[in-house]
């Protein structure tokens, strides 16, 4: 019987949204916006409680992904995981914008074996192998989660913001390192290259640890995945968007949770 409440409860856990969970993922680059020869950024990477400071655990650069301004890819310089933060250096050799992000994509299984509860986590590719195939009462849950940040050296261009077409992905409509506060800016939602309509919007500004309330704004995707937010004031901005569907890759997964989560600085007028 406890072990019956047990595998219920676990199969509640996998099929909460990411909203449910209090730890905020993101990476934030010293500068967004930058001029000069070959200029660097250093680039955090956590999940935390609070925005952005270290108190939780350090984002994992496994899947990090730097696109230069021409689509090229751009390996990170320095690169270190310590207790509660990664980071790593991005030269921008390049004049225009950089799109760097880490996308996660994983599977959690659990099932029962000889009246004991197992759990595993890991790549849609090691789960055909790792995982039994006559699991007893096995739950699978697939995830892909985007977490990015934008930089721009000298002009702003476009080329690397171009969607990938797969999974949940922004598309600036209003250049990401060219938001000021008080004036509006606009975004779309897609899923798998598709408008991604009635999204919930979160956006909260850095700094909650001095706050006494998260002050975010909500806003919600319109018919065509587009959304529009007014920065109150500048500032670094965490913007997190979350879904669920059931496309996934792995024929054994019953759900697919989507997350986007990007980190954009608006600066003052």
């Amino acid at each position: 019987m406890k072990s019956s409440l047990k595998f219920a409860a676990l199969t509640l856990a996998l099929s909460l949204p990411f909203a449910a969970q209090a730890h905020k993922a993101w990476l934030q680059p010293s500068q967004t916006v930058l001029a000069g020869n070959n200029p660097w950024v250093t680039v955090d990477a956590a999940v935390s409680n609070d925005l952005f400071y270290f108190n939780h655990v350090p984002l994992r650069l496994d899947s990090l992904a730097i696109t230069a301004p021409d689509g090229s890819q751009v390996a990170p310089q320095n690169s270190a995981t310590g207790k509660y933060r990664s980071v790593f250096d991005v030269e921008l050799k390049q004049s225009g914008t950089y799109r760097i992000g880490v996308v996660n994509q994983s599977v959690i299984g659990q099932w029962e074996e000889n009246g004991q509860l197992k759990r595993w986590r890991g790549t849609p590719a090691a789960f055909a192998t790792e995982v039994p195939k006559n699991a007893k009462n096995l739950q699978v849950s697939q995830s892909v989660m985007r977490v990015e940040t934008f930089v721009t050296n000298g002009s702003p261009n476009e080329t690397a913001l171009k969607p990938s077409g797969q999974g949940l992905e922004m598309v600036p409509l209003t250049h990401p390192n060219d938001l000021f506060a008080g004036e509006p800016a606009k975004f779309r939602l897609q899923i798998d290259g598709k408008p991604a309509a009635g999204l919930d919007v979160e956006v909260v500004r850095g700094g909650t640890r001095y706050r006494n309330a998260q002050d975010e704004v909500k806003v919600k995707t319109d018919a065509q995945g587009e959304f529009i937010v007014t920065w109150p004031e500048a500032g670094m901005y965490w913007l997190e968007a979350t879904t669920q569907d059931d496309k996934t890759s792995v024929p054994q997964a019953r759900q697919r949770r989507l997350a986007y989560v990007a980190t954009l600085e608006v600066l003052p007028q």
